[in-house]
């Protein structure tokens, strides 16, 4: 908890012209682990500020990858992980780390943002848990595409429309989303189709799901996704962009194939705070992700999910670790 709150703080600090050149989960996340590292190794108020100083100066992390259907971004989680881990361990031995990394003449902020705010970083602290403030993903795609995504199936299951009745998408955005999709055109790779805005919408209007499945089995070798995605665009809004990123609001205008033209509207998408998914939910996603990658057998998934569910009534989490 401790080390998902820090890192959603430092996030909101880093401003939105970090995330336009930085990849969060990378930069922030190395000290997002650092942190729960070290709430793991109980550190002193001394040791938490070296252990910042030797995480901050190790964050790094480009979106450039997206360009190029990389595997930058599976590295950058794990190497936020082990960077985190390694600055603990680090400290733990003595090591000394900058005092001020995060606002410091030289510091992250300095070389890495240019709308930093210190003030997001202790914005009610002890009252306000930005923890509970995230979302779980729905689908299996970037999250910039979500409100799109939820937007345009609801519009199609009141409508009555099937993707074959529709010519044009246009996507209502805000700018990060542009900035992060909008470098994938023709996606080579499953993973770059998830970058993809008019591949997640040809899953969702084809199949009406874009879970991993359907990226791994049809993103790519679908022609009707293909042909759908070409009709899908994006537009920054001034009224989405303005919400972001405290709401995430999908806006689409569809055009239909008999010239009719079609408003879609969600201000919650499936998974945010005020929409959230509920128990069940959460663990058919978590039974098809170890389905899916094989880790678990759905037996072991369910006696880890019940284990979770009955972590407030543990003794100790030492059998966890």
């Amino acid at each position: 908890v401790a080390g998902y709150e820090a890192g959603i703080r430092i996030g909101e600090f880093m401003g939105r012209s970090h995330y336009r050149i930085f990849h969060t989960t990378a930069t922030v996340g190395t000290l997002a682990a650092a942190v729960a590292v070290g709430k793991l190794l109980d550190f002193n108020q001394e040791q938490f500020i070296n252990l910042l100083g030797s995480a901050g100066t190790q964050a790094a992390g480009l979106w450039e990858f997206l360009r190029d259907a990389a595997d930058s971004k599976q590295l950058h989680t794990a190497k936020a992980a082990a960077d985190g881990l390694l600055a603990a361990y680090l400290t733990a031995d003595g090591l000394t780390g900058a005092r001020n990394i995060l606002e410091g003449d030289q510091g992250m902020a300095a070389g890495m943002s240019t709308d930093a705010d210190p003030g997001k970083l202790a914005d009610r602290l002890g009252s306000r848990w930005a923890l509970l403030e995230t979302s779980f993903k729905f689908h299996a795609s970037c999250r910039h595409t979500h409100p799109a995504a939820d937007a345009l199936l609801d519009l199609m299951q009141r409508e009555g429309l099937g993707h074959e009745q529709i010519a044009h998408v246009e996507t209502r955005v805000h700018q990060g989303a542009i900035d992060v999709l909008g470098r994938v055109t023709l996606p080579q790779t499953v993973h770059q189709a998830k970058f993809s805005m008019g591949t997640v919408l040809g899953l969702i209007a084809v199949h009406g799901k874009a879970g991993l499945t359907e990226f791994h089995e049809l993103a790519l070798s679908d022609g009707d996704v293909a042909a759908f995605r070409d009709k899908v665009s994006m537009t920054l809004d001034a009224e989405v962009d303005g919400a972001y990123p405290q709401r995430w609001l999908g806006r689409v205008i569809v055009t239909t194939a008999d010239g009719r033209t079609l408003h879609g509207a969600i201000d919650e998408p499936k998974g945010d705070p005020g929409n959230t998914l509920n128990r069940s939910e959460l663990a058919d996603k978590f039974q098809r992700l170890t389905q899916f990658s094989g880790a678990r057998t759905p037996a072991q998934t369910t006696g880890l999910i019940e284990k979770v569910w009955d972590l407030r009534n543990a003794a100790s989490l030492a059998h966890w670790l």
